[in-house]
């Protein structure tokens, strides 16, 4: 019987079985920032112990950093506790031999944009970070899950993980995403169709003409929020899209150790016999604009949608119940039309430049709606400073959105980044909890294009009827 890509990554990276179910995973890399890696290095010092392969480490800040738009050189974490997580994460990284993007760095940024942009991520790889959508990276071929903190010490110590293997799920999508439709819109109908934890205990692989008409970085929205389903990874067969958008972007390799490489990733895929445990099967001609409506990314709906009846099991009945009213929405209600007072288009789901200038294509020559507070957070310096060279940054401030530096921002309430109680937010980030975005704040995620239709409007819209250049 042939072996899933997954299986095939998890082998060749099996230092040694553990038992039936648990191996010792080497990584190739593990990403660090600021908020969930302190507890690991305190570990490491009561132990006296030296991280084992600094040069496969990476440290980031990027979740409690100020997205105000000042210079790069003003940048300051002012908050006291933020700015000792930060200064502690910097002296440890400065003393363990870390390369670390620091708050002040040009390239600093979301740890989940910066890793691929700068060429980290290849094919076949294992990566590592404290952070559930480590899972991005499985659009560039390469396994990626978040780990605890005590995990992040164990990988600090060893550059291995005690791993507990997955099961391999196949999501098939074929056809074509019509216009006004994304990886985003794709990614909603997914989770709302097998669940929050309909993939959990599996390592997903994406499969399909749909998949294979995907950007690189409409791939690493699907991975990234594939988390949001249960699973514990995402991966996609590298092809020529990976391929050309690894090979623009590596820095340490010179042109024949790359085309070397290259024939190597050309092989990493399933096996033409290999057996997935579950598979899923979707249309993408199917898929219209979606939106969450409640506080789990699985309850979500079609733009032309309403709001699902009542389920007739309790449970599922009660949590219903219960995310409407902190909704303060009613079953049977419409999406399009509701007022909306925030647009927040950022985080390590929706903030690469190809996400920018699907908003900016949306906003040229309009401008936000009075009512509307609207934000654009770039994932890094490095897709901030290209959107300024391509004229979106000047294009989006022209319309009205604040155009603020790269961090992970109001994805997660940070700093001042967050929302009023009661607020509603037209929002490209992958999680809508109850409080996520601010206590009391209602999140609707979609993606970038509704988003912006959304700020223009003043109210969620379908941005195929709104804006029909689209």
């Amino acid at each position: 019987m042939g072996q899933t890509l997954y299986r095939k990554i998890v082998e060749s990276h099996t230092v040694f079985r553990v038992d039936e179910q648990h191996v010792a995973l080497y990584a190739d890399l593990h990403i660090m920032n600021e908020y969930t890696s302190p507890q690991a290095f305190a570990g490491l010092a009561e132990k006296n112990l030296p991280v084992r392969c600094p040069e496969k480490q990476m440290g980031i800040v990027d979740h409690v950093i100020p997205t105000h738009p000042v210079s790069i050189d003003q940048r300051t974490i002012v908050i006291d506790a933020a700015a000792n997580q930060a200064a502690n994460f910097t002296r440890n990284c400065r003393k363990h031999g870390i390369h670390l993007f620091d708050v002040k760095d040009r390239e600093q940024g979301i740890e989940h944009v910066v890793a691929p942009e700068i060429g980290l991520i290849r094919p076949g790889m294992v990566v590592l970070c404290g952070d559930s959508h480590t899972t991005t990276y499985g659009a560039l071929g390469a396994l990626g899950f978040g780990i605890g903190t005590s995990e992040v010490e164990h990988v600090l110590a060893t550059q291995t993980l005690i791993y507990r293997v997955a099961r391999d799920m196949c999501i098939q999508v074929e056809g074509a995403l019509q216009i006004g439709t994304t990886s985003k819109d794709l990614v909603l109908y997914i989770i709302s169709k097998i669940g929050a934890q309909g993939a959990r205990g599996f390592v997903v692989e994406y499969r399909g003409s749909a998949i294979g008409a995907l950007s690189a970085e409409a791939r690493m929205t699907l991975c990234n929020m594939t988390v949001e389903a249960g699973a514990r990874g995402a991966l996609i067969a590298p092809d020529d899209t990976t391929i050309d958008y690894i090979s623009e972007r590596i820095r340490d390799l010179p042109d024949d150790r790359i085309a070397d490489a290259v024939e190597q990733w050309k092989r990493m895929k399933s096996d033409a016999d290999a057996v997935f445990d579950v598979t899923h099967r979707f249309d993408a001609n199917e898929v219209a604009p979606f939106v969450t409506w409640g506080t789990s990314p699985d309850q979500a709906i079609a733009i032309t949608d309403r709001i699902p009846a009542l389920s007739s099991e309790p449970l599922e009945r009660r949590n219903e119940l219960k995310a409407l009213d902190y909704m303060g929405l009613d079953a049977g209600q419409a999406l399009d039309g509701l007022v909306v007072d925030h647009v927040f288009i950022g985080s390590c789901t929706n903030a690469r430049i190809e996400d920018l200038r699907a908003v900016a294509d949306i906003v040229r020559g309009r401008s936000v709606a009075p009512s509307v507070r609207a934000m654009v957070v770039p994932g890094s310096g490095m897709v901030r400073e290209q959107a300024d060279r391509e004229g979106i940054a000047q294009i989006l401030i022209d319309a009205g959105f604040e155009w603020r530096q790269p961090g992970c921002s109001m994805c997660l309430a940070m700093n001042d980044d967050m929302l009023q109680p009661g607020q509603r937010c037209a929002s490209t980030t992958n999680r809508n909890f109850e409080g996520r975005q601010g206590r009391g704040a209602r999140t609707h995620l979609m993606s970038p294009a509704m988003a912006a239709a959304a700020a223009l409007a003043g109210r969620i819209v379908d941005v195929r009827k709104e804006f029909d250049h689209v």
